[in-house]
């Protein structure tokens, strides 16, 4: 019994795996987020295989299933949306329950794209040493959340929606009026674009070219010494 945790596409399928194709073609589930979205995955590299639908939502009821699945000898898949299964996502809550019915289980990781990484890639800022902070509250602790941000020494990378982006880069501005940032568009998609440059700028741009998709934002705070 095996559990591969695979990362995938980010937005152009060919920046798969070739290993992440012959697990996928060898394994007897996958699990995914999103049956339909990752139909289009498989179907482009021509895997059929059973799906199981496992979500932030999912019950623990489903969570089950799973692990009875591995006690029974099954290898299984386990694909995000998009990018590497754990990072802001869900998976890590099943890789924690799975270990602790099965701690015998192999749960093997299957490098692949990520969005903070493709972004770091292209910085051009010293990413030796990073923080990443995933996606900032929706809510409750915003302020909080982004006053802490000003006190550390490292580059802070974060994902972020195009309904709140806006108000986040804002937000950052507010408490961090030197910082420069990096914003990254849609990543390895057909309206891919990296924004460089001081928050007022960076603002301004996203501002008058509009906002789609998702985002990757990586912060450096001048005030603060590396």
């Amino acid at each position: 019994m095996k559990l591969y945790i695979i990362a995938t596409p980010i937005g152009n399928l060919e920046d798969i795996t070739l290993r992440a194709l012959k697990i996928l073609k060898s394994v007897d589930y996958i699990l995914c987020e999103d049956t339909r979205h990752s139909l289009k995955l498989l179907r482009h590299y021509q895997i059929e295989k059973p799906l199981i639908s496992y979500h932030q939502h999912s019950q623990l009821k489903k969570i089950d299933e799973i692990i009875n699945l591995l006690k029974n000898g099954k290898n299984l898949a386990l694909i995000s949306d998009a990018g590497t299964p754990g990072i802001s996502d869900p998976g890590n809550k099943l890789i924690k329950e799975v270990l602790k019915a099965i701690p015998e289980v192999e749960i093997i990781p299957i490098p692949g794209p990520s969005a903070m990484l493709s972004l770091a890639s292209v910085s051009g800022m010293n990413t030796d040493k990073f923080i990443f902070l995933g996606f900032p509250p929706s809510k409750n602790k915003r302020k909080k959340f982004f006053e802490e941000i000003k006190n550390y020494s490292y580059p802070v990378i974060i994902y972020e929606s195009p309904y709140r982006l806006i108000k986040t880069l804002e937000e950052i501005k507010s408490v961090m009026p030197l910082a420069k940032v990096v914003v990254g568009k849609e990543l390895t998609k057909i309206y891919e674009k990296i924004y460089r440059g001081s928050m007022e700028q960076v603002i301004k741009e996203i501002k008058k070219d509009g906002m789609r998709g998702e985002y990757t934002i990586i912060i450096f705070n001048l005030d603060r010494k590396i």
